[in-house]
């Protein structure tokens, strides 16, 4: 089975660290799980492939990253959360949405998102999870994350993604690289890496032509010495469960609950409530005897 890897990797002087993730088994597992049209495949695929680079820079195994895109296009909301290792789910509100290729014959992923905000949560342990929101820039994922790091944590960022679909639907090849600047870079390599940046403005070409992470590393870092510090396999990953929706439930409160099951039977369908996971298409069912044991057992 293929499998999805991220490595990360960092300059020789210490001026930068990059990120590379062949994220083609991610974008493949999305479109069997939400059936997404062309369009809308580039656009979560990005989405994921980015979410994905980012989640592997957490801490701790109980960090979580999230990313949603919420524009005015057709194409709705956008949401992907990873965990600290790459692993990573998400969502998108019209999978249907296919828009007309742009000129240059590339799917137009900026006028299916259109104008809104891309909002970044990291739960990193605080009390409250870390909050940053910025005004889309294109629409096309890639842009609107680099502005994100330079608004929100002024971080200097490179990030190029791609998801070329086949004409068959699925994902023929996808990926993205992040490269970010560290504390009191080098000039010298700051302007190498600038030069580098016009290399990746087709990333999805790099990994189409079946190049390893390391050569397009490589590329992204001409000219500049690094260090592979290790690859990560990762993949499509929904954490939900039975006995996590359960959880939900309750906290929902026994009242409301037993008012929502009796409007299933006002309804003339049967008394039990059943719950969709947007993330992985799961759905789970319970019935009243289940749901009265919730507060049974507290």
């Amino acid at each position: 089975m293929e499998q999805a890897t991220i490595l990360r990797a960092m300059t020789r002087d210490g001026s930068a660290r990059i990120h590379v993730i062949n994220s083609r088994a991610i974008v493949n597992e999305a479109i069997r799980i939400h059936k997404t049209a062309p369009t809308a495949t580039a656009a979560l695929g990005r989405l994921l492939t980015a979410t994905s680079a980012m989640g592997s820079m957490l801490g701790d195994k109980t960090d979580v990253l999230t990313l949603t895109v919420a524009g005015d296009g057709t194409l709705g909301k956008l949401i992907a959360t990873s965990d600290y290792m790459g692993n990573v789910r998400g969502y998108v509100q019209n999978p249907a949405c296919d828009l007309p290729l742009k000129k240059n014959g590339k799917l137009d992923v900026g006028a299916a998102v259109g104008r809104g905000t891309l909002t970044v949560i990291k739960d990193i342990g605080g009390k409250e999870p870390y909050h940053g929101t910025v005004p889309l820039v294109s629409g096309e994922i890639a842009e609107d994350i680099t502005s994100y790091f330079a608004e929100s944590e002024q971080v200097p960022t490179l990030c190029a993604l791609g998801v070329l679909v086949d004409t068959d639907c699925t994902c023929r090849a996808a990926g993205g690289v992040v490269v970010q600047l560290l504390p009191f870079a080098d000039n010298q390599t700051v302007e190498q890496l600038e030069k580098n940046a016009n290399s990746l403005t087709n990333v999805s070409a790099l990994f189409d032509r079946g190049l390893s992470l390391e050569e397009i590393a490589a590329i992204a870092l001409d000219g500049i010495e690094f260090d592979v510090f290790d690859e990560l396999d990762v993949s499509y990953r929904c954490t939900c469960s039975r006995a996590r929706i359960a959880e939900a439930l309750a906290a929902i409160g026994e009242k409301d609950l037993k008012e929502m099951l009796a409007e299933q039977v006002a309804e003339g369908k049967p008394e039990e409530l059943e719950v969709h996971c947007h993330f992985c298409g799961e759905n789970y069912t319970f019935g009243r005897k289940e749901i009265e044991s919730f507060f049974k057992k507290s």
